[in-house]
């Protein structure tokens, strides 16, 4: 059995000051490494941060049937119930123990950017029953998109680009951002059969910042294919967020930085966390950066539509909302 007391020593990259060449040179030591880091003084007080909290709390809190009222839709808003999602169909024995609700980037019906796969309305609890809930949720979308602008520019100029290379409007100027609230019931996990809080997987976005509170439970691995593999945890730390990079600039940096395999491992507590993941527009194609590819080192994947791989990504990993409707 894998020794689960390892703890990760990950770069904390303060961005207060973030565009000196030490923290440059930090983040992308971190993203070749394992593309996980902290970073702190990113502007967003833990006041604030308590009130995300205790309003994702309320919100699960609430009876089953209620929350069943804002299920998932096609647009992947709203509740997804514990087992929704099957992250490691190879090792899970079922989907993840956690809950979740997700929240995109709010469009009006009649807007036509509506008509995209991950813009339109939210669904929201009644104001009745959540006062507030909303106008705090929206608040934190737009705050921790600013941090992640700001990580941006620095992971562009890690890789000797341009620093608001991610700025533009097809990149971060139109961005997919989802945030999604999570909550572990404090099942125990237990890898030997089968049985996860989340199963090992690698996010599929640019970016992910990730609010926790202050249980453990996520661990990484650097190299998935170790025999066994040997999983780190990645351990709170208070008044920081953790940032791990997704799939897509891993592919878009030819695999120089890092989309890492986590997972979520539940003690018997109760967990709490907040990732909120970024991508580009719909139609940005993501193809090799210039300056992540030679003759020596040809681009290792075809482009490919962000709108195109998200949707693959959903996909294979949500149970079919067509199983929910016999209940």
């Amino acid at each position: 059995m894998a020794d689960y007391k390892n703890v990760s020593k990950l770069n904390s990259i303060d961005l207060s000051s973030p565009y000196i060449p030490t923290s440059v040179s930090l983040l992308k030591q971190a993203c070749i490494d394992s593309g996980f880091f902290y970073v702190t003084n990113h502007g967003i007080s833990e006041e604030f941060m308590d009130e995300v909290f205790a309003e994702s709390k309320k919100f699960f809190e609430l009876p089953l049937e209620e929350k069943m009222k804002l299920l998932r839709n096609e647009k992947h808003r709203g509740y997804t119930p514990v087992l929704d999602e099957l992250l490691d169909p190879a090792n899970q024995l079922h989907g993840d123990h956690k809950e979740g609700f997700y929240i995109g980037i709010e469009l009006p019906e009649d807007d036509p950017e509506a008509q995209r796969t991950f813009y339109g309305p939210n669904l929201w609890p009644d104001s009745d029953i959540l006062p507030g809930w909303r106008q705090t949720m929206e608040k934190y979308h737009q705050k921790a998109l600013e941090v992640v602008k700001k990580i941006a520019r620095l992971i562009a100029l890690s890789l000797d680009l341009d620093a608001n290379f991610f700025e533009k409007p097809e990149m971060l100027g139109k961005p997919i951002a989802v945030l999604r609230l999570l909550h572990y019931g404090g099942q125990v996990s237990d890898p030997l059969k089968g049985i996860y809080g989340a199963g090992a997987h690698s996010d599929y976005g640019l970016i992910t910042l990730l609010a926790t509170d202050s249980v453990s439970g996520l661990q990484i691995c650097k190299d998935k294919d170790a025999e066994p593999r040997v999983w780190e945890s990645v351990e709170p730390l208070k008044g920081a967020f953790v940032v791990n990079l997704g799939d897509m600039l891993e592919r878009w940096s030819n695999c120089l930085f890092r989309s890492t395999l986590h997972r979520v491992l539940g003690n018997g507590q109760e967990r709490y966390s907040i990732p909120y993941f970024v991508e580009p527009s719909h139609d940005c194609v993501v193809e090799c950066l210039p300056t992540c590819h030679s003759k020596q080192n040809p681009p290792k994947f075809p482009p490919i539509k962000c709108e195109t791989y998200l949707l693959q990504r959903y996909q294979e990993t949500h149970a079919d909302l067509s199983t929910y409707n016999k209940h």
